[in-house]
């Protein structure tokens, strides 16, 4: 099915949303909670499954159900369709401090593979399923377990990471990352993971024990916050002050410190 052509918009610096703007029986398919605003003449429903193919029976619905369970993902995706006669606009947000990163998928051989909880928002069309790693100890130690999600079509798609984003191209090269800031590459890079150095250095180095190994050609996209480091940090910072005031208190301390 060849996705509809959306238009778009990204707004904010580090707590950006992206403003969908929608031709009459256009649609756009998004997680769940993940809408800010929407213009009259829009609708939603939330459905099993993306949409990408029309002629998908109950049994496939319900067998994608069960992949979209393994990555832990919301049962249903909700579909966003303008029913008016003129253009109209919605617009969707992360849940966390993060960016937007908009993917053209026809640039990129209608193909991409990213982590988890990135995808938020795509053109109808557009197939949200998931990826086996194909290395035993990349899915036992790469933090995102053996599943990785894939997107695949060839229109507009819109993931979310945290912090800051960063778009590197490597041309028959290695990149080594933490795990938890890899966001997305394209599939033309292979996906190994590798011990961070010595027995001391995996203990005490802080970078944790495992790196994430990204080689070949093709572009990857990094993020410098992963909400799994933020929660660490903040569930930290609220242990070191059990019984210091206020919960208030306690909050405004573990901004002042972050």
């Amino acid at each position: 099915m060849k996705c509809h052509e959306i238009d778009y918009k990204i707004e904010g610096d580090d707590l950006q949303l992206v403003i969908i703007e929608l031709d009459p029986g256009e649609t756009v398919i998004a997680e769940g909670g993940s809408m800010m605003y929407l213009e009259e003449d829009i609708v939603y429903e939330a459905k099993l499954g993306d949409g990408s193919d029309i002629n998908e029976g109950l049994a496939s619905k319900i067998f994608n159900v069960g992949k979209r369970l393994l990555t832990r993902e919301s049962l249903f995706l909700t579909h966003f369709t303008n029913k008016g006669s003129t253009k109209r606009k919605v617009a969707f947000a992360g849940n966390y401090p993060g960016k937007i990163i908009p993917v053209n998928m026809a640039t990129i051989n209608n193909y991409l593979i990213c982590q988890k909880d990135a995808f938020l928002c795509a053109a109808m069309g557009t197939k949200i399923d998931i990826e086996f790693t194909k290395k035993f100890g990349a899915g036992i130690f790469g933090g995102e377990g053996f599943i990785l999600q894939k997107i695949i079509g060839d229109g507009m798609a819109f993931i979310h990471a945290g912090g800051h984003i960063i778009e590197k191209e490597l041309k028959n090269e290695t990149l080594r990352v933490d795990t938890g800031c890899l966001v997305a590459f394209e599939p033309s890079l292979s996906y190994d993971i590798q011990a961070a150095g010595n027995l001391k250095t995996m203990v005490f180095g802080g970078e944790g024990i495992f790196l994430a190994q990204i080689s070949g050609t093709g572009r990857v996209w990094l993020q410098s916050l992963p909400i799994s480091r933020l929660m660490a940090k903040m569930m930290a910072t609220l242990g070191s002050h059990k019984g210091e005031g206020s919960v208030i208190g306690g909050l405004s301390n573990i901004f002042e410190k972050l």
